[in-house]
């Protein structure tokens, strides 16, 4: 192949795809405006739009603003990332006030996630969650991004695609614009305040449309849990075991999250079995900070021991999930054996555990 062959074929990644879709679309007596033209959809070649849902207000996509668009604009697949990176910082920091959040996205699931003390700490720890995945992700900040961290985003050998937060320094700024092709966008309202739509989810589908309830999680506190092993928890994984919950929530099924009560170790996601999602989040803790003295959040039942067994092998210590197996007692049994804390997804004396697949 020659040289100018490779170049040109590198343009179409760039090269922004004319539409020409309506101004006002109306769906489900829900009217929605196009905001932006984008650079292409999914694919190159494919026109884009995105539109915001009249009378939406809050924190969430109808309010932001674009302060550097970069060398290539944004595309389908970043706003997507963004919006994803965007409901799950704001559900950490509800259960973590206060915090510093952090949330790096691939491909409308989570790479890395942490809080801190300080929006640099945050970075750095999710960062390490699994610096491979994380490159070129789109970064989401419940917090100002300082001159410091703006020094560190704009590393080429990160690759950063976006960066979406609510406050920047007038310093962080003018060193953000140093990498040419970075897209910056503000959030117009802090991830903090109360978030309004008509909580409606659509997929599309050739020839109908699917529509759902959004899926929001009641897990916040350990009043939300129970346990169904022998050993008790500690407060330390209660803590980790409900952090991760809420990561598990937003990330593909099957889905397995592993780690601590301030950051992600390893995300296996989007597998067919549950058993390869464990593994997934296994191998790819090793890429950082290891599965060791961690806990495990499965979005849905383990219909087989072997996940436990798997787990207890490499070191983590509970699993939370929810219950609604045929082999819920051999399972737990199994555990047991194990030394393993098993936290299930329903308060003391209900009787329905919550799953939370995720197919986006």
């Amino acid at each position: 192949m020659k040289e100018d062959d490779g170049k040109s074929a590198r343009l179409q990644y760039s090269a922004k795809v004319k539409e020409d879709f309506p101004e006002s679309l109306v769906f489900a007596g829900q009217s929605f405006r196009k905001r932006m033209s984008l650079r292409y959809g999914e694919n190159p070649g494919y026109p884009a739009a995105f539109y915001v849902e009249e009378g939406a207000s809050g924190p969430n996509m109808a309010s932001l603003t674009v302060l550097q668009e970069g060398s290539k604009g944004l595309s389908y697949i970043n706003l997507a990332d963004m919006d994803l990176g965007q409901r799950l910082v704001k559900k950490l920091a509800e259960i973590q006030p206060g915090k510093s959040i952090c949330v790096l996205v691939k491909h409308e699931m989570p790479s890395g996630v942490a809080t801190g003390n300080s929006p640099e700490e945050a970075f750095d720890k999710a960062w390490h969650c699994d610096p491979l995945s994380n490159f070129g992700s789109v970064d989401v900040f419940n917090s100002e991004i300082t001159t410091s961290l703006a020094v560190r985003l704009i590393e080429s050998a990160r690759n950063i695609e976006v960066v979406f937060a609510p406050e920047y320094s007038s310093d962080a700024l003018e060193i953000l614009a140093k990498r040419k092709s970075l897209r910056v966008v503000k959030m117009d309202v802090a991830p903090d305040r109360q978030a309004l739509d008509n909580g409606l989810e659509f997929k599309r589908l050739a020839g109908g449309v699917l529509v759902q309830k959004r899926f929001d999680s009641r897990i916040r506190s350990d009043r939300d849990i129970d346990i169904v092993s022998i050993r008790m928890p500690s407060a330390e994984e209660v803590e980790a075991a409900i952090f991760n919950w809420i990561v598990a929530c937003f990330t593909r099924s099957n889905a397995v999250v592993i780690g601590r009560s301030d950051k992600v170790h390893g995300i296996g996601s989007g597998q067919r079995s549950r058993i390869d999602a464990a593994d997934c989040a296994i191998r790819f803790s090793r890429r950082g900070y290891g599965p060791e003295g961690c806990v495990m959040a499965s979005d849905a039942f383990m219909p087989f021991p072997d996940v436990v067994e798997l787990a207890a092998e490499n070191g983590i210590t509970a699993i939370i999930y929810p219950l609604g197996s045929i082999r819920d007692q051999e399972v737990i049994a199994r555990a047991n054996e194990l030394g393993l804390a098993m936290i299930i997804t329903r308060a003391p004396g209900e009787t329905d555990s919550e799953r939370s697949f995720l197919h986006r």
